[in-house]
């Protein structure tokens, strides 16, 4: 069985909260409602503080605000370099208040401090330096045309940019978001998730510390229904990038549409994971591993389909079932534990309901299955055997820790199966052989494909997905394209 921690020397202390209230125009300042809710403590299920709710009229306000400073500030008129400066400094201002960020991410999400300190924290730095070097680098070109003319293009931001962030990476998403928008001269208005505001707006925090004017970010945390709706219709935003389900990315498509607005989604998947008999089948078994059970299964390119090639199918689930069952859980404050509770008991409840859809339909639990503890939203690290591809834990987002194994007979078959789903956020190969590995990632439909590994993730490389699983993409050049628009200018030369 999984273990919890016991608490020790190496459980982190839980950070002081300096910020809940809305960020507009460089104020702190209550929801013009005057309402507040509630953010909790997902391993405990205790309240950690009230946070403002920030409402149609709080985006008003914020939107005004980020309106001002694109067209009058000093932000406009700003040198590209020193912009990146301002990021830069950003950058160092988180790295050196590490230990309270990571303290807070844990806090807010649920997940171990460990991850929080080796993934989302430098990561996000690592993503704001990278777009840092990029603000003075955007560049237009010159074009030949027919007679004396002189015909160049400009890159030029888009403008006022609204901005939605999941739950799941609190943290590293604000960076992913900011970084290109800050580069390419936006400003922003931005809605983090409910069950999770509180590391954005201490680097909101952070940013008027690095000394952004007024105006340039602004975070308004409320509720999607209310908050989030009034950002999409605002005709003051000029570009929504969302991170999130697709069923919510259709509705904004719906509620945009009146203005025309950008958009950019980086939606859900249903990621195949495939196991070739000729992998390294230690490392295809960590590697599986911590393509789903990382974060708590809480990611959107998750590897929830494992297909194995039937003739190591045995050795494999033997494999995965024990590494699944020596898996720490606990609590995540403690540098021990290695799996943390879900986000909230919406997720919790959500996960439990598919574990036992997918007994009904047929699958073997073989690993997991239930709650772990009798507080906070654990779930044991839960693996699913003989499941087939018409069971809804083989087709529907379940978003937690609950792998899907599936077998396969040849390289035709799987890749059918591997493409039988509407999204196309990510897929992995494990073989030792290279030219089969060139030859699924060409015929796999996902934006990335990892070969023998698995959630490898670089600033440089842009991340975004085929099908419902987005338009669009993050990070790398390829991400500033969604907050830049392409001006020509003819002059003629007579």
């Amino acid at each position: 069985m999984s273990t919890a921690t016991k608490p020790s020397s190496s459980v982190v202390k839980r950070p002081q909260i300096r910020q809940s209230e809305c960020f507009i125009n460089g104020q702190w300042q209550p929801a013009a409602s005057g309402k507040t809710f509630e953010t909790v403590d997902p391993a405990t299920e205790a309240v950690i503080t009230q946070v403002a709710e920030g409402d149609a009229a709080d985006v008003d306000l914020a939107v005004t605000a980020a309106r001002r400073a694109f067209e009058d500030s000093a932000w406009s008129r700003m040198d590209a370099r020193d912009r990146g400066r301002l990021m830069l400094k950003l950058a160092d201002l988180i790295e050196a208040e590490a230990e309270e960020l990571t303290a807070l991410e844990t806090w807010d999400n649920g997940k171990p401090i460990r991850d929080a300190r080796a993934a989302d924290l430098p990561l996000a730095v690592d993503c704001l330096r990278y777009y840092a070097g990029f603000a003075d680098k955007i560049q237009g070109e010159t074009i030949p045309v027919r007679g004396n003319y002189f015909t160049y293009t400009r890159r030029e931001p888009v403008g006022v940019v609204g901005q939605i962030i999941p739950w799941n990476f609190p943290m590293l998403m604000v960076a992913w978001k900011w970084g290109p928008a800050l580069a390419a001269g936006c400003t922003i208005v931005m809605k983090p998730a409910e069950q999770t505001p509180l590391t954005c707006l201490r680097l909101a925090r952070l940013a008027q510390k690095a000394g952004f004017p007024d105006g340039v970010i602004n975070v308004v945390p409320g509720y999607g229904p209310t908050a989030g709706a009034a950002l999409v219709r605002h005709p003051g935003v000029d570009k929504i990038a969302f991170t999130g389900e697709h069923l919510t990315a259709q509705t904004i498509m719906k509620e945009a549409a009146p203005t025309l607005k950008r958009l950019t989604f980086e939606l859900g998947g249903k990621s195949p994971n495939i196991v070739f008999a000729d992998a390294d089948l230690e490392a295809a078994v960590a590697g599986a591993h911590f393509g789903l059970f990382f974060n708590q299964g809480q990611c959107c390119c998750a590897g929830s389909r494992v297909f194995v090639q039937e003739k190591i199918h045995d050795q494999f689930v033997e494999r995965i079932v024990a590494m699944s069952q020596s898996r720490r859980l606990g609590d995540p404050f403690d540098v021990q534990t290695e799996q943390g509770p879900q986000v909230d008991r919406n997720q919790f409840d959500k996960i439990m309901k598919y574990i036992e859809l997918g007994k009904k339909e047929g699958a073997r639990c073989v690993a997991g299955g239930d709650r772990f503890g009798d507080r906070g939203y654990f779930v044991k690290p839960t693996v699913l055997d003989q499941v087939t591809d018409q069971m809804a834990v083989a087709r529907e987002e379940i978003f937690g820790p609950v792998m899907s194994v599936l077998t396969f007979r040849d390289v035709d078959e799987v890749v059918q199966r591997g493409n039988n789903t509407f999204y196309g956020l990510a897929a992995a190969v494990w073989t030792r052989d290279v030219s089969k590995a060139h030859h699924m990632a060409r015929r796999l439909r996902a934006g990335t494909v990892w070969v023998n590994c698995y959630d490898v993730f670089d600033a440089a490389a842009p991340f975004g997905g085929f099908k419902m699983s987005g338009q669009g993409r993050e990070l790398g050049a390829k991400g500033l394209d969604g907050y830049l628009e392409t001006k020509t200018v003819t002059v003629a030369l007579d």
